[in-house]
């Protein structure tokens, strides 16, 4: 049986796209975790003076990755590494370790979360929910420099 449920919609905004802003951030990973970049891509909307639209967020390599997760409690973002390892452990016989043991467990790990991220942007601030950041996800073991393509598109403030 179906509980009851309430549904309610904002009104229609329209807007015609006038700007594509781009940037590229550099991030200095530790080796394998989550590094919040979410006030970077804050700070990269505000410097835009972005509107209304939309931010892309777009990892350029092959053993690191992107998600949006809770920000709050940094438990989450431990269990989410340990369900990542599980799923792709180090020594499951893989053929492909010509950067060692850890190569591609990261390219799974990569397949398995996003390269890409599309979040809104609305009245100037990016639409996140109250417990959500952006997270680079490093899946090697040693420290890497990872480069984030930022990309809006949308209004500006005049």
């Amino acid at each position: 049986m179906n509980s009851p449920r309430t549904l309610s919609r904002a009104p229609l905004a329209h807007a015609t796209a006038t700007t594509v802003a781009s940037s590229v951030l550099t991030v200095q990973t530790g080796g394998a975790g989550f590094s919040d970049i979410t006030r970077e891509v804050a700070a990269f909307v505000k410097e835009a003076r972005a509107k209304d639209g939309g931010v892309t967020v777009f990892v350029r390599h092959t053993s690191a990755s992107l998600t949006i997760q809770e920000n709050a409690d940094p438990t989450v973002l431990a269990d989410l590494a340990t369900v990542l390892n599980k799923l792709a452990p180090e020594h499951a016989g893989w053929r492909h370790d010509t950067e060692g043991p850890d190569d591609m467990p990261a390219h799974v790990k990569t397949m398995l979360t996003s390269v890409s991220l599309q979040i809104p942007v609305l009245q100037g601030r990016l639409a996140l929910g109250t417990w959500q950041g952006i997270y680079l996800i490093e899946h090697r073991a040693r420290p890497h420099r990872r480069e984030v393509v930022l990309q809006f598109i949308g209004t500006t403030e005049q």
